[in-house]
């Protein structure tokens, strides 16, 4: 056990309030500035800075410069696996924090999960895939969930002009199995679900709703995307 990796310092970050809404903020794949995490968490900028150099060095978060600006992102997807993951305990055992209005239905039906779709909508499509076999099942060797690509879904995805060969370049598996925080099921994560998610806006069925994680889908595209596959 003393070998494994400690959760302790990584936990003791994601705990405290302030990062946690630092990091929450930046689930939808954007860079923001320190002043607008600082507004975000409810703290000056100078705390916000405190904060994000602590980030920075438990490699949580990158940065980039941009003439006189710095702008902040998660360091890569697992790091917003992990939120997502942890926002499900806290939806589980009743521990988020409560926002009426309409803001919640929404996050639910359909949002941003870093750069992948996430909420009912992204739920329905993943089973989808798994019940067309575009998608196998499988198992890591920690015996976590996994999932592959078909050739016939190889097929299915080129046909909607998606390169499966060239989402699979990337350092960053095809397709991940992401269990979502609302639904407590899993989406489709990895280069393939943002390249889906890329399909939906190109062909302008959805749009992200400016500072917020809502992605919202037209009529017309909220058909069309219920009907992307065959059966």
């Amino acid at each position: 056990m003393k070998d494994s990796p400690s959760i302790v310092g990584i936990a003791a970050l994601i705990g405290d309030q302030a990062r946690a809404s630092m990091l929450t903020a930046l689930m939808g794949g954007q860079a923001l500035t320190a002043t607008e995490l600082a507004a975000e968490s409810n703290i000056t900028k100078q705390t916000a800075s405190s904060h994000l150099n602590k980030l920075l060095d438990a490699g949580l978060l990158c940065v980039q410069s941009q003439g006189r600006h710095r702008y902040f992102q998660l360091a890569a997807p697992d790091v917003a696996a992990l939120l997502e993951s942890l926002m499900g305990v806290a939806h589980r055992t009743r521990a988020m924090r409560v926002r009426p209005g309409p803001r919640d239905p929404a996050l639910r039906k359909a949002r941003v999960c870093y750069d992948h779709l996430a909420g009912e909508f992204a739920v329905e499509f993943y089973d989808a895939i798994l019940r067309e076999r575009l998608v196998r099942l499988g198992k890591a060797p920690d015996n976590a969930d996994t999932i592959s690509l078909t050739r016939k879904g190889s097929e299915i995805f080129e046909a909607m002009g998606i390169d499966t060969a060239l989402t699979g370049k990337s350092r960053r598996p095809v397709c991940r199995p992401c269990l979502d925080w609302s639904m407590r099921r899993h989406h489709l994560a990895g280069a393939l679900g943002k390249a889906v998610l890329d399909y939906c806006y190109a062909r302008k069925w959805a749009k992200r709703i400016e500072g917020t994680r809502v992605v919202r889908f037209t009529p017309h595209g909220e058909k069309s995307f219920r009907t992307i596959l065959p059966g």
